[in-house]
């Protein structure tokens, strides 16, 4: 007999599969691509006190009933605003609300989506009505829609009265159908529901983040100088220096001041040490009198948390302090973590360095660049120990008046470790700003500034054409504006561009015209009045760079009496330039650039307009690139941009020379070699 075959296996019953993952829920109204958000909310958007940007968003609903948008802006106590939004693009659903703070602190801002049962109302019965379809329904649905607006919404005494009277001129049978109507469709209630509108069905994205700080972490005008140049003398019996010090540094801040500028920022200002001190542009041999680059940070002196000898004690720099406060200035300081062979860390605390496998201490460098006289710190050996130490020194300086702090390499530190101590300064000293010295790759930029600095260097010194510049300042004004603020320096002391070198006094005049227009914050390193062009050979750096060595620029020769006298047209230049940046609030911000055309390509022209608390402010800047070359063109205005209608004309008052014009959509220029490179415009109605 055939043997059975064997039971089939019962086939197992499959597991219900799981959920498939989603996000977070989307809302009975969606509200989708929120902007400006900086890492879906990760790190805060920035802004100053008073300081206007556009908040963004899609929002839809099934169907078609109205759908309408709110910003709702929470300030650091809690309290709510909201703010309506306008649909900007029907076809794309995208709506916009400008957006300002007015105050310092931790905001947070989130857009709420809802159903408009008015707007459909109107919209619906506006054509049902007209067109005789479902009349007495529509005006009745009106009525009881207006009514509960009344009591849905708190209102004043005399609002409540109008949406109680239109209901009733809605239902009222003595009149005509299209005076019934305009009971709830006129301009006083619409205007009504507008800003007090009854919102239903409200689905709010998440709460996103806003920082908001003081205007000088937006706007500001820097000047940099080596204290140690500054009233430096050389003798040439002896030929020895005397150095400057920062009482005679001192004495150089109502120039400063007087040229208009915010800030004056020192270098670094602490004992230098002598192991493997550099000479004169960078040699290795220094001289006994040789002052090293103070860069090199450290010796028997002291750390970080001192001065260098020579150039006084804490007493003269809280002088130092006064003085430029007497004079309008804030102090910033040269923050470079790093360290001399000589600095007391070196032999306190070895581990915070790299030792290589002979056993020395790993010295900086960039290939083919070398910093024998620099250690780098290793911040992973002892994180916690590094950063409570740079902490206290940092809160040193803030005892001592400094409020800005011009962070040297920041990009060759842990990004961490700048999150941290920026944010734990922030805790006890709000307004301290940090500047990023980070000319490096896009995303440490980016990065540096998503984590807490208010301002960053830029790749301004090497964009010279039109099209790389517009390129540029379009990225920086627009999404960047969010985490990350320019400060356009056209020369530093490391820094002098072929343009630079080879464009002559027109070249001077330009970049910093243009740094001073183009963004809100730039900067000028001393000697800047002088035109000091002449590079070190091989390298964009002045000759005898004043790391290395003292400079005397024989200021006194300049003033009244002196040999030289009324001859630093420059200063004068950057004075008037400084004047019209105060003058003029449009160019305090950075997100209202807009660009503009002209027919020669060596031709620059935008615009920056701000209408704030009544008054209207419009700035146009034309200016010719071509540093060599006088060129004529005609340029071609967005007139909407400058606050005009098309076919309107308005005055136009170059501010540097005097001089107006009535300008309309199309205007011709002529600027260059043998007149001025650059017009900085007043634009006003006639």
């Amino acid at each position: 007999m055939p043997r059975p075959a064997p039971a089939a296996e019962p086939i197992p019953t499959p597991a219900r599969p799981e959920p498939f993952p989603v996000g977070r829920p989307v809302g009975r109204i969606p509200v989708l691509e929120v902007a400006p958000t900086i890492e879906s909310g990760a790190f805060p958007t920035i802004a100053v006190v008073d300081e206007e940007f556009s908040v963004t968003a899609t929002v839809f609903r099934e169907g078609h009933d109205a759908v309408n948008a709110s910003v709702v802006l929470v300030d650091p106590d809690g309290a709510e605003r909201v703010l309506p939004m306008r649909c900007t693009n029907v076809g794309l659903m995208t709506w916009e609300c400008p957006v300002a703070a007015d105050r310092v602190g931790s905001w947070s801002y989130r857009v709420e989506g809802w159903s408009d049962p008015y707007g459909t109302w109107e919209h619906d019965a506006t054509i049902k009505v007209r067109a005789g379809v479902d009349v007495e329904l529509m005006l009745e649905e009106g009525a009881r829609l207006l009514e509960q607006a009344r009591d849905a919404v708190p209102r004043t005494e005399p609002a409540a009265q109008l949406l109680t009277d239109g209901a009733a001129t809605l239902r009222d049978t003595t009149l005509g159908i299209e005076a019934r109507l305009s009971g709830g469709t006129g301009d006083a209630v619409r205007s009504e529901l507008e800003h007090r509108p009854l919102r239903e069905m409200v689905s709010p994205s998440p709460a996103y983040p806003l920082r908001v700080e003081r205007e000088r972490a937006l706007y500001g005008a820097w000047y940099e100088f080596f204290p140690r140049s500054e009233g430096c003398r050389y003798d040439e019996a002896t030929g020895t220096w005397t150095t400057g010090t920062l009482r005679t540094a001192a004495q150089r801040l109502p120039a400063i001041a007087g040229m208009g500028f915010d800030v004056v920022y020192l270098t670094p200002v602490h004992p230098i040490g002598s192991t493997n001190r550099k000479g004169p542009n960078n040699t290795l041999e220094a001289g006994p009198d040789d002052p090293g680059s103070p860069y090199a940070i450290g010796s028997a002196a002291g750390g970080h948390d001192a001065i260098e000898p020579t150039l006084g004690t804490f007493e003269d720099f809280d002088y130092f302090v006064a003085q430029a406060r007497k004079n309008g200035l804030e102090v910033a300081l040269d923050i470079a973590l790093q360290c001399s062979p000589d600095h007391p860390w070196v032999s306190a605390h070895p581990e915070w360095f790299t030792t290589r496998a002979d056993g020395t201490i790993a010295y900086a460098e960039n290939p083919p660049k070398k910093y024998q006289d620099i250690y780098p710190l290793n911040f992973d050996n002892d994180p916690a120990g590094i950063y409570a130490e740079v902490r206290r020194v940092i809160q040193v300086w803030i005892d001592h008046g400094v409020t800005l702090f011009r962070v040297d390499n920041p990009h060759t530190k842990p990004v961490e470790f700048w999150q941290w101590i920026i944010a734990d300064v922030a805790k006890s000293h709000p307004d301290i700003i940090w500047l990023a010295e980070a000319f490096t790759k896009p995303p440490m930029m980016k990065a540096l500034g998503k984590v807490g600095f208010q301002q960053s260097y830029t790749y301004y010194a090497w964009r010279n054409q039109r099209w790389e510049i517009e390129e540029y300042c379009r990225e920086l004004a627009g999404e960047s504006a969010a985490y990350m603020r320019p400060s356009f320096w056209p020369t530093t002391h490391d820094i002098l561009t072929p343009y630079m070198q080879f464009g002559g006094p027109t070249a001077w005049k330009l970049r910093a015209a243009l740094a001073a227009t183009l963004v809100p914050t730039y900067g000028i390193y001393a000697g800047y009045e002088l035109l000091e062009a002449v590079p070190r050979p091989g390298v964009e750096e002045q000759i005898d760079n004043e790391k290395y060595q003292f400079k005397d620029r024989r200021w006194r020769d300049y003033e009244p009496g002196g040999p030289k006298a009324g001859e630093l047209w420059m200063a004068d230049y950057l004075r008037r330039v400084n004047e019209i940046r105060r003058e003029h609030p449009a160019l305090h911000w950075l997100r209202n650039l807009r660009f503009h055309s002209a027919e020669d390509e060596n031709v620059l022209v935008f615009s920056k307009r701000r209408v704030q608390a009544g008054r209207e402010d419009t700035i146009l800047v034309v200016a010719n690139l071509d540093p060599h070359t006088t060129r004529e063109t005609w340029v071609h205005l967005d007139m909407p941009s400058l606050g005009f209608d098309w076919g309107t004309g308005f005055v136009a008052k170059d501010l540097i020379t005097g001089q107006s014009w009535q300008w309309g959509e199309h205007a011709f220029v002529r600027l260059g070699r043998d007149t001025e490179p650059i017009h900085i415009i007043s634009a006003r109605r006639f």
